[in-house]
Parts: structure tokens; C-alpha cells; sequence
């Protein structure tokens, strides 16, 4: 990976990312910190998306050289990493399990959704292998405690986490991008009168009485709570 902030195949080494920090540091104080980087990072990915997010921009937004950032994230990739983590310590991860780990990991779920909303990057940036930092490992934690119930072992309760939160992930790609084509002028009645059309042409019955259906709730909060409900109702024990 070149160091002009474009992201190139993962070469991060998670032993260096997530232990190395902890070692003592020799030598004259850091002028910057680790964690003020990455909140620089996170608020201009917030604000402009993941792809303003380059080492001279972030660079020029904590007042620091480019090369001075090097030291804290060598390339963009690490960055990525260290931003995942940083607004994973947002979701709660103190709450005790109920029992119920249907409504437990539900909770989770949702949890999830309103991170993502919160930062509309986090789920591109999931699309590629993370490797979990400590924050992300807590949560996890939490998940993984909230599924005991089930009588799963380890290796399927963390099956059970990684489906759910790709679950999660494609569920809000789709719902930001859908937010986002909604607001053009029209789209949203031309394609009702579009689907209409098609349902009474004869060639599409079970569109048709789809269609005719008793309507639901149409919010984003509800249209994920039944689909959320789809998926983890369906779960099995095994």
C-alpha cells in the first residue's frame, strides 16, 4: 500500500495493532495520541465519508505532519482497523443477560443498526476482514453471553454472532442507499405506479397478491424489527 491514503490489501499484523501498543514506549513523549488520530478519522468520516479518509487529510485535521501520523497508523488499512474499534466502545457492553436470549441478542441486533446509522461508513468498512480490538472484543463478549442460553457451543454461538451482524450490515447498506434514492423528486410515486402496473398486466400473480396484501408498517424501525424477527425466530438449537 502505497502512503497516499488508498487502501490496498490487508497486510495488518493484529498482534503489532492491538498488543504492541501496550508495551512501554522509550523515548520523548508522543506529541499525539493513538485515540485523537482516530477521532479525527472518525469525525471526518462522518462528515464526509470513508473516502475522504486519507492520512494527509486526517493529518491536516489533528494540526500534525503526514509523516508524524506513520507512526500512530502506518497506512490507511490500520486506520480502518483503529476506527472500527473506536466507535465499537460506543455500544454498551455491561448489560447482563435476561435469559431470554431471543430478546438478548435482538438487542444486540439493534444495538448494531444504531451504530451503523450513527456512522453510515462503518458498514463498508466491515465488508472486509477485522480483525476485533478490544472494544469490539467487549461487545462480542456480551453476545456470545446473551446466546449461553441456547445450548450452543462456542464455535456455533460465534457462527450465530458473525451471521448476525452481516445480517445487520447488509440490512443498513440497503437502508442507507434506499434513504438516499428516496429523496430524488418523483422516484418513490413512479415506482408505485410501475409496480402497479406490472401486478395487473396477468403475468405476475404472486407479485399481485403480494401487492394487495394487508399493508405493514413501512417505517425503517419496523421493517427491520420483522426481518430481524425472521431471522433469529428461525434460529434453531442444535
Amino acid at each position: 500500500m502505497s502512503r497516499d491514503g488508498e487502501t490496498g490489501a490487508t497486510g495488518v499484523d493484529p498482534e503489532q495493532l492491538w498488543l504492541g501498543h501496550l508495551q512501554p514506549r522509550r523515548g520523548r513523549r508522543p506529541a499525539y495520541s493513538r485515540e485523537a488520530i482516530t477521532a479525527a478519522a472518525v469525525e471526518l468520516a462522518d462528515a464526509e465519508g470513508l473516502e475522504a479518509v486519507t492520512m494527509r487529510r486526517v493529518a491536516a485535521r489533528v494540526g500534525a505532519g503526514v509523516m508524524s501520523l506513520y507512526s500512530y497508523a502506518p497506512d490507511k488499512e490500520t486506520l480502518l482497523e483503529l476506527m472500527v474499534d473506536h466507535v465499537s466502545g460506543e455500544l454498551p457492553t455491561t448489560v447482563a443477560p435476561t435469559g431470554d436470549w431471543r430478546a438478548d441478542i435482538k438487542a444486540v441486533a439493534h444495538l448494531q443498526r444504531a451504530l451503523m446509522l450513527r456512522h453510515p461508513w462503518l458498514p463498508a468498512a466491515l465488508s472486509t476482514r477485522r480483525t476485533p480490538g478490544p472494544h469490539t472484543l467487549a461487545f462480542m463478549e456480551r453476545a456470545l453471553a446473551a446466546l449461553r442460553p441456547t445450548g450452543l457451543d462456542g464455535a456455533a454461538r460465534l457462527e450465530v454472532f458473525a451471521q448476525l451482524t452481516a445480517f445487520v450490515v447488509g440490512h443498513v447498506t440497503h437502508e442507507i442507499a434506499q434513504a438516499s434514492a428516496s429523496q430524488a423528486p418523483g422516484r418513490a410515486a413512479a415506482e408505485a405506479r410501475y409496480l402497479a402496473a406490472v401486478a395487473a398486466d396477468g403475468h405476475h400473480p404472486e407479485l399481485a397478491a403480494a401487492l394487495s396484501a394487508p399493508g405493514r408498517p413501512l417505517t425503517p424501525e419496523a421493517t427491520f424489527t420483522r426481518f430481524l424477527n425472521r431471522l433469529i425466530d428461525g434460529l434453531g438449537t442444535e
